[in-house]
């Protein structure tokens, strides 16, 4: 909780403030005595051994940056559809409903088709591409861009994550104990939480600095009427830019931390075995 309270109140007080830096220094030793307290139990609510298999390690990593850029880029892309396009807040919602449709399609195409047939890492990889793709798009946004503008990088972002939370998700929970489960399940949620607090605040962060110094370089250039928007289309962009670094990060765990499944066989019929049992337990955790 310290540490997410760092990264939030980071958009409001900066990096440097005692406020910042308190609830960093107390998290972090927090979450040491955590570490020892869970290595020491004799039923941890955390098990570190959940950690020690580098896919799932991969995968929780992999998620937290991907929901760093993705709560970001919802954040200032919502500003951008009231503040510059003038958008009421009933309108901006359903302006997302085009990527809340590619999410939800691309999950179901990914879980029913694309797994079985390609693999996790496959799809991972697919996904993760067509988010960053769709991220990129979004740093040529302009005052003058209509909504025709944002709705083919919408549409690519969101397929891109409905392809990849499948798989992400399935890593995560795969080669895990009954006993475990629920713990397992937990980190998910926990990597989302986590993500969501540490991208709003650096993207938040970078928004600040780079719309301030637009301010400060066009003040005399441009109309107060205009000045505005254009230092907020300013940092959105950098902030977006900020985005597509935590994608390209999210790519890389996925390339080089996450391992291929084994090819078919008694033993990934096994394994599927183990993973379906694996689940049931997590929505019993999950239902108590």
């Amino acid at each position: 909780a310290a540490l997410v309270y760092g990264f939030v109140s980071v958009a409001g007080t900066g990096w440097s403030s005692a406020r910042t830096i308190a609830a960093f220094a107390v998290g972090l030793v927090l979450l040491e005595i955590f570490g020892l307290v869970e290595a020491r139990a004799a039923a941890p609510i955390t098990p570190l051994r959940l950690f020690a298999d580098r896919n799932r390690a991969g995968a929780y990593a992999a998620r937290l940056l991907l929901v760093a850029a993705m709560m970001g880029m919802f954040f200032f892309l919502t500003q951008f559809l009231r503040g510059v396009l003038g958008y009421s807040d009933l309108r901006t919602g359903f302006a997302f409903l085009p990527l809340t449709v590619a999410v939800f399609a691309a999950s179901q195409l990914s879980s029913r088709v694309l797994v079985g047939r390609f693999g996790e890492k496959a799809v991972m990889i697919t996904g993760v591409t067509l988010s960053t793709t769709g991220m990129l798009l979004l740093t040529h946004v302009g005052t003058h861009s209509g909504y025709l503008a944002l709705l083919t990088p919408l549409v690519i972002f969101g397929t891109g994550n409905g392809l990849a939370f499948v798989p992400l998700t399935t890593v995560a929970l795969e080669r895990v104990s009954p006993q475990d489960a629920g713990a397992a399940s937990g980190l998910v949620n926990v990597m989302q939480q986590v993500g969501g607090a540490l991208g709003l605040s650096v993207l938040v962060t970078v928004f600040g600095t780079a719309s301030a110094s637009a301010a400060h370089r066009l003040g005399a250039h441009v109309p107060a009427a205009d000045l505005a928007q254009q230092a907020f289309v300013a940092g959105a962009r950098s902030a977006f830019w900020m985005a597509v670094a935590f994608l390209v990060g999210t790519w890389l765990l996925v390339v080089f931390a996450v391992r291929r499944a084994a090819p078919g066989g008694e033993d990934a019929a096994r394994a599927d075995s183990d993973l379906d049992r694996e689940i049931a337990a997590v929505l019993a955790a999950e239902a108590d």
